[in-house]
C-alpha cells in the first residue's frame, strides 16, 4: 500500500488505516480527527494533506503526518519525521504553526529549522489534559452557548484572548473578516460560550475541534476585571459538563508556564495525558 523509501500523499483509498491511527490516540489527534471524519481524505475538502510513511498491506501507518494551516505530526519514529521534514521542505511552508505531541514536534523542528527558521517562537511544554470524570467543582449556570445576534458583543473579547495568547492581532491583514467569520462559525455550531455580565463578556471558552469522542477546549479567557474569583475554574467546567452532554470527553492544552491555568484546569479535575509543543511562526 505504500513506499517506504519517502511521505506519501493519502487518499479515500486509506480512509480506514486513518481513522485506526487516530483512534489509537484520540486526545492527541483530535484536531485532525475532527476534520477527517467530517470531509474524508480528499485534500481540498479537508483543507491539507496527509502523509503516510512505512507501513504496508494489513501493517497500518508507521507514519502519520497532517499538512495544512497548521503542521501537525500524528506519529512516527525518526526516519518518518526526516522524511515528513523533506516533503514539507520540498512544498515550502504554508503553515502558521507546527503543533502536537512534543516528542514528534521538536524533532521534526530539528529538520526544518535549517530551511524555515527562526521561528517567532517556541512553547516546547504545553501539557495535554483530560477530564474523565464529571468536574470536581461546581459549573457557572451563568456560562451558555453564545447566540449569533451576540457576535458583536461577543468578538472583542475573542480578539483579546488571541492577542493575549498569541501575541498577534487576529484582524491584521484582512481587517478581522475571516477572524470574525471564524468565530461565527463556532458560535453557528454551538461550539462558542460566556458568561455575560451588564451586555459584556466576562468570561469566555469555544471548543475548537471535535472528534467523534473529544472536544478540545480552547480560548479560555477571563475579562481582566473579573480575574480571581474562580469564573475560569466554573466556566471551564461548565464547558466539559456540555461536551459530555454530547457524548465527548473534554480535553485541553496549556503553556507550562501558565500557573493560575494550569492549577484552575487541575481544580476542575483535568490531568496531564501527554506534553505538546507549538513553533509559532
Amino acid at each position: 500500500m505504500l513506499r517506504v523509501a519517502g511521505a506519501r500523499l493519502l487518499d479515500d483509498r486509506h480512509r480506514c488505516a486513518v481513522h485506526d491511527a487516530l483512534d489509537a490516540d484520540p486526545v492527541a489527534s483530535c484536531m485532525v480527527a475532527a476534520r477527517v471524519e467530517a470531509v474524508g481524505l480528499d485534500p481540498w475538502r479537508l483543507g491539507g494533506e496527509l502523509w503516510s510513511y512505512g507501513g504496508g498491506a494489513g501493517s497500518g501507518l508507521g507514519g502519520l503526518c497532517f499538512s495544512g494551516a497548521n503542521l501537525v505530526p500524528l506519529r512516527g519514529e525518526r526516519a518518518a519525521l526526516r522524511a515528513f521534514a523533506d516533503r514539507a521542505r520540498r512544498a515550502g511552508r504554508v503553515c502558521s504553526s507546527l503543533v502536537g505531541r512534543a516528542e514528534l514536534v521538536m524533532p521534526l523542528w530539528e529538520e526544518l529549522a535549517p530551511v524555515w527558521g527562526p521561528a517567532r517562537e517556541i512553547r516546547a511544554d504545553q501539557p495535554l489534559m483530560t477530564l474523565d470524570d464529571t468536574p470536581a467543582v461546581a459549573p457557572d449556570p451563568q456560562v451558555r452557548p453564545v447566540r449569533i445576534e451576540e457576535l458583536d458583543r461577543y468578538l472583542p473579547a475573542a480578539v483579546a484572548m488571541f492577542t493575549e495568547e498569541v501575541g498577534v492581532d487576529p484582524r491584521e491583514g484582512d481587517g478581522g473578516a475571516g477572524y470574525r467569520a471564524r468565530v461565527a462559525e463556532l458560535i453557528n455550531s454551538g461550539r462558542a460560550f460566556a458568561r455575560f455580565h451588564d451586555g459584556e463578556v466576562v468570561f469566555k471558552a469555544e471548543v475548537g475541534a471535535m472528534s467523534r469522542t473529544v472536544g478540545q477546549i480552547q480560548g479560555v479567557w477571563v475579562n481582566p476585571s473579573w480575574r480571581g474569583h474562580g469564573l475560569g475554574t466554573a466556566g471551564t467546567a461548565s464547558v466539559a459538563v456540555a461536551l459530555a452532554s454530547m457524548g465527548r470527553r473534554a480535553s485541553l492544552y496549556v503553556n507550562a508556564f501558565n500557573t493560575p491555568a494550569r492549577a484552575a484546569y487541575q481544580r476542575v479535575g483535568f490531568t496531564q495525558v501527554a506534553q505538546f509543543a507549538t513553533v509559532l511562526f
